[in-house]
Parts: C-alpha cells; sequence; structure tokens
C-alpha cells in the first residue's frame, strides 16, 4: 500500500500534535520541508497499490465485520449511561477533563475513548435534547477513527458528527467540519454550539465574506466549521505566503521565535477534518481544479475576446468544428482552422500565432455552445456567477480559466474583469488525503468506496437505520418533449396538492426550476422557487416546504443536507412527495433529492417525471435516445437512463483520475521553479 510520510518542522512538536501523527502513521520525511504543522505528504503508490485498494475498498465496505465491532462498542457506551446520568454538570465536565491527559497522551487503548463518548452523549442530552442512537454511535466511533460512513438520509449525521468532532478536539487536535456551503456550515455550528461549549471547547465559522483576520481567529477555535471552497483556498493562501516567505530552513527558524514565520497563517494544522456530504467533495466536485489566481488588467483584451466571438458566430458545425458533448469539448476542423487563420490575417496581436489564435476561437466556440445563462451561470449584479450543478448554489470567488470567464462576459455585454494569473492549484484528491486522520458522512457512499480508498485512504462502513423505510417511490415517466414533461409536473403537483402533502420538485437548473414555477402558475398554484438567483428567504422556505400544501420548486440547494420537518397533518396525509424532474449524472444525487421524502421513518412518497430531450440522455446516449423516442419498447427508457448514467460516471471518473495525474505532472514539470501550490 502506499507509503505517506508526514511534513512537519519544528514547531509542530510545540502543539502537542505531532506524537499522535507519529504513533499511528509513523514519522516520515517532510514532503516539502516548510510546512509549520504536521500534514501527510502526497502518497508513494504505482498502479499495482491503487487497483488493488479499489478492490479492497469496495469489498471490505459491503462485508459487516467493521459494523460489527462498531455495534460492540456502542453496546459498551450504552452500558456506561447510567454512570453519568445521575451526575450534575460541573460532575460531567470534570470526569471530561479528567480523561483529556489520556486521551492527549493517546494511551490506555479504546476505554477512554469509549468513556468520553458516554459523557459527549449525556452531554447533548442535557444541552440539545438530543440523545445520540446506538446507530448514530455507531457513526460517530467509525468517524473517530477515521472512516467514511455511509448513512441513510435523515438519519441524523450532524448529531452523529458531535461525539467524534468533541472527543477529537478534547484530545487536543484542531478539528475541521467540512461542509459543501456556507449555510450549512453555519447552521451546523448554531445548533451543535451549546454541547462544545459545554466542555470549554471554542466554536468558529468560517463564511464566504469574511476578511483574513475574523478567519484566523476562526481557525483557532477547538472546533471550526466551514465549506470545502473556504478551506481549500484558505490552505493554497497559506501556501502562497509560506513560498514568499524564503528557503525551509529559514521559516523553521522563524517558527522557533514567532508563531509562523513572517505572515501570521490562517490554518494550524490537518489534523482532523469530518467533510460532511462527502461524496460531493471527495467526487462530483473533484473533477475540477481549485486554482488561486491574481488579476491582471490589460485593456486591449475585451477588443480580443470580442473578435474572438465575432468569428465564432460564423463558424458551422460540422463543417468548421466537432462539438463533443459528451466531453464538453469543441475541436476545430482543418477548414475551420484555414478560415481562422484567413480572418486573423488582417488582426494584430495574439492573432498572429496559430496555437494562440486557434485555442481562442475554442474558448469562443465554448461560451458560445457549452455555456448558457440559467445553467452553468447566471448573470447578477453585472457579474457572472458560475452555478456548482451539484449544490445549486453560486460560486461567487470562482471563474473559469484560459479567458473563457471573460469571453462569456463580453458574450453577455459586461464589464469585463481582468485577466487571470495562477498563484497556486490544487486537486481536492490531493488536499484532503494531506489530513492526518480524515473522516467522512454521506448518504450514498458504497458505490465509491474503491475510489475513497484509493484515492483518500478511507474505508467505508455502511451504518444501519434507527428505524424501518417507509418512502414508497409512485412511478417512473419519460416524456418525449420538455414541454410534455413541465405540464405533468404542474398536474401531478396539482393532484398531491389537493390530497394534503407538500411538494417539492427537484431540477437541475435554474432556468428548468422557472420553467416549472411558470406551468404551476399557469394552473393557478402557489409556488415557492429555491435557486441560485433567490435565496435570501432560503431558511424560510425551507422551514415552510413541510406544511400542508406547500409547493416548492428548489434546484440541487434543496437536495443535500436539507432536513425538511413535516407539518401538522401531514403524516397522515402521507408525508413529503418528492417529484425529480431531471435525472443526474450520477444516479447518487438523484437519490439524495429522494432522500428529502421519508426521513427517519416519516412516511413519503417519491416520482421522477422527466423529459427524453434532457441533457443526460441527449449527451451520453444519443443514438439509443433516439431509438427509444422513436420506437417505445418496453423497458427502454429505463434501460437508457441506467447506460446514460453509467457512460457518464465512468467519464466523470476518468476525468478524475486525469486530473490527478496532470497535477502530479506539472509539479514534476515546474520543481525548478518551486511547488504549484
Amino acid at each position: 500500500m502506499a507509503f505517506r510520510p508526514i511534513a512537519v518542522c519544528v514547531s509542530c512538536f510545540k502543539s502537542g500534535s505531532v506524537p499522535e501523527a507519529a504513533g499511528l502513521f509513523g514519522l516520515g520525511r517532510s514532503r516539502l520541508g516548510t510546512a509549520p504543522h504536521p500534514e501527510l505528504a502526497d502518497p508513494v503508490s504505482n498502479g499495482v497499490d491503487r487497483w488493488l485498494e479499489r478492490r479492497v475498498g469496495a469489498v471490505t465496505a459491503r462485508v459487516p465485520f467493521r459494523r460489527w465491532r462498531l455495534a460492540r462498542l456502542a453496546r459498551r457506551i450504552d452500558a456506561m449511561a447510567p454512570d453519568y446520568a445521575d451526575i450534575d454538570d460541573e460532575a460531567l465536565r470534570a470526569a471530561a477533563f479528567a480523561l483529556r491527559p489520556r486521551l492527549l497522551a493517546r494511551r490506555g487503548g479504546i476505554e477512554p475513548v469509549l468513556e468520553a463518548f458516554a459523557i459527549v452523549r449525556e452531554a447533548s442530552d442535557r444541552v440539545l435534547g438530543k440523545r445520540q442512537y446506538r446507530v448514530q454511535i455507531m457513526g460517530a466511533l467509525a468517524l473517530y477513527e477515521g472512516r467514511l460512513i455511509e448513512m441513510a438520509t435523515g438519519e441524523g449525521k450532524t448529531l452523529t458528527g458531535l461525539p467524534a468532532a468533541t472527543v477529537a478536539a478534547l484530545s487536543g487536535d484542531p478539528v475541521h467540519v467540512v461542509t459543501v456551503n456556507d449555510y450549512l456550515a453555519g447552521r451546523d455550528a448554531d445548533e451543535l454550539r451549546g454541547v462544545f461549549e459545554f466542555f470549554g471547547l471554542t466554536v468558529g465559522v468560517i463564511d464566504s465574506d469574511m476578511d483574513t483576520a475574523d478567519r484566523q481567529r476562526a481557525y483557532r477555535a477547538d472546533v471550526t466549521f466551514l465549506s470545502n471552497n473556504n478551506l481549500t483556498f484558505d490552505y493554497l493562501r497559506d501556501r502562497v505566503g509560506l513560498r514568499r516567505g524564503g528557503s525551509g530552513s529559514r521559516l523553521r527558524a522563524q517558527a522557533l521565535t514567532t508563531d509562523h514565520g513572517r505572515q501570521p497563517l490562517m490554518l494550524r494544522g490537518l489534523a482532523f477534518a469530518i467533510v460532511d456530504e462527502a461524496d460531493s467533495v471527495f467526487v462530483d466536485e473533484a473533477r475540477t481544479p481549485l486554482i488561486l489566481s491574481s488579476t491582471a488588467d490589460d485593456p486591449e483584451l475585451e477588443r480580443l475576446y470580442q473578435q474572438a466571438l465575432d468569428l465564432g458566430r460564423v463558424l458551422l458545425e460540422g463543417r468548421d468544428f466537432e462539438l463533443d458533448s459528451m466531453r464538453r469539448m469543441i475541436t476545430l476542423t482543418p477548414a475551420g482552422k484555414a478560415i481562422v487563420a484567413s480572418a486573423a490575417a488582417s488582426l494584430e496581436g495574439l492573432w498572429s500565432i496559430r496555437k494562440a489564435r486557434e485555442e481562442l476561437v475554442q474558448q469562443a466556440l465554448s461560451a458560445l455552445h457549452l455555456f448558457h445563462s440559467g445553467h452553468e451561470y447566471i448573470v447578477e449584479d453585472g457579474e457572472i456567477r458560475i452555478v456548482d450543478e451539484f449544490t445549486g448554489r453560486t460560486m461567487p470567488d470562482r471563474s473559469w480559466q484560459g479567458g473563457l470567464h471573460q469571453i462569456i462576459e463580453v458574450k453577455e455585454g459586461l464589464a469585463v474583469t481582468g485577466r487571470k494569473e495562477t498563484l497556486a492549484r490544487i486537486t481536492y484528491q490531493r488536499f484532503f488525503r494531506r489530513y492526518v486522520r480524515l473522516s467522512g458522512m454521506t448518504g450514498t457512499g458504497v458505490e465509491l468506496s474503491g475510489e475513497f480508498l484509493e484515492t483518500y485512504g478511507l474505508g467505508t462502513v455502511r451504518i444501519p437505520t434507527h428505524r424501518k423505510r417507509r418512502r414508497r417511490h409512485v412511478s417512473t415517466r419519460f416524456c418525449k418533449t420538455n414541454s410534455k414533461r413541465w405540464s405533468m409536473v404542474a398536474q401531478a403537483a396539482a393532484s398531491r396538492h389537493a390530497a394534503g402533502q407538500p411538494v417539492l420538485i427537484g431540477t437541475r437548473s435554474v432556468e428548468a426550476s422557472e420553467e416549472a414555477a411558470k406551468a404551476l402558475s399557469r394552473l393557478g398554484l402557489d409556488v415557492a422557487v429555491l435557486n441560485a438567483r433567490q435565496t435570501a428567504d432560503e431558511a424560510d422556505v425551507v422551514a415552510r416546504a413541510g406544511q400542508s400544501g406547500r409547493i416548492t420548486v428548489a434546484t440541487n440547494i434543496a437536495g443535500r443536507g436539507t432536513d425538511i420537518s413535516l407539518g401538522e397533518g401531514v403524516r397522515e396525509a402521507g408525508g413529503l412527495h418528492v417529484i425529480l424532474t431531471e435525472f443526474h449524472e450520477s444516479a447518487r444525487i438523484d437519490r439524495q433529492l429522494y432522500g428529502r421524502s421519508g426521513r427517519q421513518g416519516d412516511p413519503g412518497t417519491t416520482q421522477a417525471i422527466v423529459s427524453l430531450e434532457d441533457d443526460l440522455f441527449t449527451r451520453f446516449a444519443p443514438r439509443l435516445t433516439r431509438l427509444v423516442r422513436a420506437t417505445r419498447v418496453p423497458g427502454g427508457a429505463s434501460l437508457l437512463r441506467r447506460l446514460a448514467q453509467r457512460r457518464a460516471e465512468a467519464e466523470h471518473a476518468t476525468t478524475r483520475r486525469e486530473q490527478t495525474a496532470l497535477d502530479k505532472k506539472l509539479e514534476r514539470a515546474l520543481a525548478f521553479a518551486g511547488a504549484i501550490e
């Protein structure tokens, strides 16, 4: 298996964190020689190692041995409950503080950990009025051990992570609780803060709009809640600061006399992380590298981009360029290259360089044919805001590279921002596996267990449900056209609305959510819309989505981490009804949406009403889509969905592997000039 040394310097020993890392993993040589805190180096592995890890991860996730062991430990914690039930708060805190020396020293085996879990469970009951079920304790133990757990949607992953985060913080580790967006980070911190403060632990929350000083204070807390984007970009900012700070020996010398050398860093180390919605962070978002850049103004660029767009608009698909919709790539044909060369003869600057002008025109063609307002981005406050497909939220600090972002600004008639120059880059794969102890929670993880072990060293454990699931799938309908789909969605919602059921309609894009709302309005139905353009009242919309007769249309904003509570009389009416209007490229995300219904043993129903004109079908299985539309073979549409999703997932897996390989190749190629992060 892969060897993963820890990158440390002498200042690590002042924090008391290195003994744990050394004891767990074995202390190896420094990866960069300049790290002011403990972190793992990139694993050294080969193709055979990775193949074996994929197979081992897939097998061990499906056998019950780990689950049986966790159940035995959870029963032991259950047996300790009477020891702490009758003591007062001060005595309970004192019992926790008495365990800290053993937890800090990592001595005494599993016993002090089990006792600490029992104490935290009792505190959770007293402070929050919520006591972890046995299955939640099983999940918390797996998290503390550094595993990825799969828990069914609605089983209370937020409460499950609480004991693991608390005990890790009592053990002296800086704890990062990572979520997919700022809203969930703030919500979870507010919900759990009382338990951490019960034990004298501090809580920090990172918001995208915070300044550097506030971020540093939040990172200095014992437990910090934040999104994966904020965490990774703050790490890159620290790496850029270290790179500018001087040589490795100089930084280590500065660390002896100051906190962290010339410039105070934000992060205190990569000691322990609990990543919520881990499949989204580790897999869905891992296709795109995270790039920290600066802006270089060039007044001539706007004219250059406008010329590229003008030229792109006269080129014809099939004759001048080929469009690969599955891979979202555009390639100029020899005829197209000849047209570009002829047009560039009268232009100056980059147009005289063959490769530069062809890449520029290809970016313009991408902006025209692959990136559309309401899908990949929206225009808000005079700016292009990229929409994250998997979360449905805008990413204000993100931009496309290679001039694409600026070309889209010109296309939309907006002021052109400066050209981006890369300062540092990293992939989620490379970043998260640097944690000394990494864990994760997800509702859909077993299918990816091989990739989790291969890429992140995470074994996957499936945690059983507390109550039997009562959710029922009503039907899956395939429509030939988009207009027919929206008509059927509106009729289905009206029927459930009349029966007193709340309805949640899930869409993949902002544009689709607005189309659904229009169809409902034509039937005289009131609807609440939640998408990237309308997030101001998100908490209120979600809070009311489970009330009798409510109809909510939402993008993937409502697909992850959203707990919709049922109102009075809703259980008797059948629970929340979820309508999926477009299959995602991964069936896991479909199940995340369905999982908003039937949580924790509640009743609920689900339904899929999709169109054969949807992007999934036309992009990943165009020939079979045409056949299904023409012949109506029984079962053909269901086969089409499975084939298209399988091809999409295979394509994305290949992209993730290629991205990691590219990162390593770039690091080797640029080694003489310094690291790329």
